[in-house]
């Protein structure tokens, strides 16, 4: 049997996929049942749009309850005590410039599971991230990009 992938993240992170599992099985799943029961009541369910939406709705909200009960079971909780404070590392917080003048970014690093770029949190397995795991404050470092290579210079480590 094949080993199941380990998802890193922070607690803060296992906590957030806890409460959306909770939410899709006490409140999302009851919601698209009973949708499905008013889609019923319309009829001939071989040309019923109302019912076709519900269960695709339904397929979706159980596939999501599968891959979120996948994910925190297979959790790795990273604990702020297992973090070299010199070195960038999944829960770190790394704050960059563009070279040669470009702006300051800030980044969490945080794993696959809880990456949200619109929150600043970024997966381990992203280009940037990539190129950044291992590396001290000051050290210039290349970047792979789908834009082209960019050239950073690491400005704190949190």
């Amino acid at each position: 049997m094949a080993t199941e992938k380990v998802f890193p993240m922070t607690k803060d992170g296992k906590e957030k996929l806890e409460k959306e599992l909770e939410y899709l099985k006490s409140v999302r799943r009851k919601e698209v049942v009973e949708r499905i029961k008013v889609a019923r009541s319309f009829g001939d369910l071989s040309e019923n749009s109302e019912y076709d939406s519900a269960k695709e709705e339904q397929a979706f909200v159980e596939g999501r309850i599968t891959t979120l009960e996948n994910m925190i079971r297979n959790a790795k909780i990273i604990e702020d005590d297992e973090l070299n404070s010199d070195l960038v590392t999944l829960g770190k917080t790394v704050t960059f410039v563009e070279l040669p003048d470009g702006d300051e970014e800030t980044y969490t690093i945080v794993g696959s599971a809880e990456a949200d770029p619109f929150e600043g949190k970024i997966s381990n397995d992203s280009p940037i991230a990539k190129s950044l795991i291992g590396q001290k404050v000051d050290d210039e470092v290349t970047v792979q990009t789908p834009g082209g290579e960019m050239r950073v210079r690491i400005v704190s480590i949190k």
